[in-house]
């Protein structure tokens, strides 16, 4: 073989690699959101979770990848181990539609129709209208479907620079001998395997295959291992996905490990005793890229009906070789394996801040409990709620900021912007309620008393910044632009109370009502208190922008604190005699 093939060869491999890896990311990105949806649909029917998976993998072209956000999933809770395996079958089944794709590079004849569907035809006009739609359109998804578009055609510029490379081999002796060995099972399943393991891509190495095809030395015998060893190689990726996460992440991979040694070790030796009894012609016969096209897609089928009855004694297997360990849950949802869909990462984040939220309400509601009935346990619970959320924030902190290395979409990097201004005020939130409770236990521990007169008022401004909070974090977790709206205006009643209650304080001050040792600390509850609703206003303000389409929040406060809003003045108005200091 001549140096100048050699290299034909390496340069088809590397544009073929490189195309199917950009059609591949492209494709994830365009989908977006749709995966998520299509994945929600999912029922606990094994045979309906195939038939997803097989989409799911026919739109991402890659079971690798199908696979290993599946691990994703599963480790962030988000489907359970026996959703997961239908997905899986599936995932086989799905990437069989690229061997088609690719096989139209064999297409022969002079006809006018088959010109038209032959790679050397449509892949120029492809590749330009993808240039075009790059260089040209504004928008994101365009540029999303001109990555398509330009991956599919470096990809089948690569396959006919390969198949044209190699189809001299075909006379070549040695080359021949070498393929022919590949007809021994276990030779053929290890050469396969090791291909796919190294190349990360059983699409990929089934189109290396095609493309040696056109040197008529491959015949079905040498084939049909190797495309069951394609299979098994595959799953090393999500192996190597699983490493660190969950006893169910870990199983989802070993079942996709499993799935494919057992089709292997039933349907080959199923093979090789029906040819040893009626014997098959088409077995010695040299393969095209059509007939391994349709190798690699009977094999998947057959083997997706063959185990699909037994995916609970696969979801039993993987049982027995994982056993189970704990770690939070948090850790599990925060999977980085879902930065190859940032749309699913996000949602899994977002889950994460609801329940830090969550987290943060009732830490507030046990702090301003302690107020009137303190007890050491109750303390104790407040500052375990404030050290959770601080993890929880470091944690979101870190896991969003990795998601925006990677490429987003411009309304996924806007929902990562406001996800990390959320959790901050959370946090914030979370420390003003430990700093409550402190407050609450000094008053115990000095045994000192709030007047009555302090106490029906404090009350008052505490069932506003409470009502505050609940709108804040309502608003949060269902995306309420109505309940996030209401927020601000009682914000400002808040500020006007906590005024009129320090006005007050002095005055009893002077008149020797309360004590100045009992004005420090209700200063500092009345502070808590103000900043807490501070940091609600700044939530709901997030969730408003999100539907505004816009990301200056203080522009926003600014106007509506201006009185220029009609709606916001009669919510003002509303909360101003709802939350009123006694007279």
């Amino acid at each position: 073989m001549s140096l100048s093939r050699i290299l034909g060869l390496v340069g088809g491999l590397a544009l073929f690699l490189y195309g199917m890896n950009l059609m591949g990311s492209a494709l994830e990105k365009r989908a977006g959101r749709r995966l998520k949806l299509i994945l929600s649909r999912l029922a606990s029917n094994p045979f309906r979770g195939m038939l997803l998976g097989t989409a799911v993998t026919a739109i991402i072209q890659s079971s690798a990848a199908t696979t290993v956000m599946v691990v994703g999933f599963v480790n962030s809770g988000i489907m359970t181990l026996e959703q997961s395996v239908g997905i899986i079958i599936g995932a086989n089944v799905g990437t069989s539609i690229t061997g088609w794709l690719l096989s139209t590079t064999g297409i022969q004849g002079g006809a006018w129709y088959l010109d038209l569907i032959k790679p050397s035809t449509f892949t120029p006009v492809i590749a330009l209208a993808g240039i075009v739609m790059l260089m040209f359109m504004k928008k994101e998804r365009f540029k999303d479907t001109a990555g398509i578009l330009l991956g599919f055609a470096v990809l089948m510029f690569g396959m006919q620079t390969m198949s044209s490379s190699v189809a001299p081999l075909g006379e070549n002796a040695t080359f021949r001998s070498l393929l022919t060995m590949f007809s021994n099972p276990v030779l053929g399943v290890l050469a396969g395997t090791a291909v796919t393991a190294l190349i990360q891509s059983s699409s990929a190495s089934v189109g290396i295959l095609q493309a040696l095809s056109a040197t008529g030395a491959i015949s079905c015998a040498s084939a049909l291992p190797i495309v069951f060893g394609f299979n098994i190689g595959t799953c090393v990726t999500s192996l190597m996905s699983s490493s660190g996460t969950s006893p169910d992440a870990r199983r989802a991979a070993v079942i996709h490990l499993c799935f494919n040694i057992l089709s292997a070790a039933v349907l080959l030796p199923v093979y090789y005793l029906l040819e040893g009894l009626i014997g098959f012609s088409f077995s010695s016969a040299a393969v095209n890229t059509f007939a391994i096209a349709l190798i690699n897609t009977v094999i998947k089928i057959t083997s997706a009906f063959m185990l699909l009855p037994f995916s609970q004694k696969l979801v039993r297997l993987s049982r027995l070789i994982v056993k189970d360990t704990k770690e939070p849950a948090e850790k599990r949802m925060l999977d980085e394996r879902l930065f190859i869909n940032p749309a699913l990462a996000l949602d899994a984040a977002s889950s994460v801040a609801k329940g830090m939220a969550d987290t943060v309400s009732e830490s507030f509601s046990r702090a301003i409990s302690l107020l009137d009935h303190y007890s050491p346990r109750g303390y104790e619970n407040v500052r375990e709620d404030e050290q959770k959320a601080d993890k929880l924030e470091d944690m979101l902190g870190t896991y969003l900021v990795k998601l925006g290395e990677t490429q987003l979409s411009g309304d996924d990097s806007h929902s990562l912007t406001k996800l990390l201004r959320l959790i901050g005020d959370l946090e914030r939130i979370s420390d003003h309620a430990l700093s409550i409770a402190e407050s609450a236990r000094e008053l115990h521990e000095k045994e000192l008393t709030m007047s009555p007169s302090a106490q029906a008022e404090l009350n008052v401004i505490i069932q506003a910044v409470g009502e505050c909070l609940r709108l804040a974090i309502d608003a949060f977790n269902d995306d309420d632009v109505l309940c996030a709206a209401q927020v601000e205006p009682l914000e400002q009643v808040v500020d006007v109370l906590e005024t009129q209650e320090k006005t007050r304080h002095i005055e009893r001050l002077t008149s020797g009502v309360c004590s100045i040792e009992q004005g420090f600390v209700l200063n500092d509850i009345l502070n808590d208190l103000r900043r807490v609703s501070d940091h609600c206003s700044n939530i709901a303000g997030c969730v408003i922008e999100t539907h505004m389409n816009a990301m200056d929040m203080h522009s926003y406060l600014n106007e509506v604190k201006s009185g220029s809003d009609a709606a916001f003045n009669d919510r003002y108005k509303h909360f101003s005699q709802l939350y009123s200091l006694p007279q």
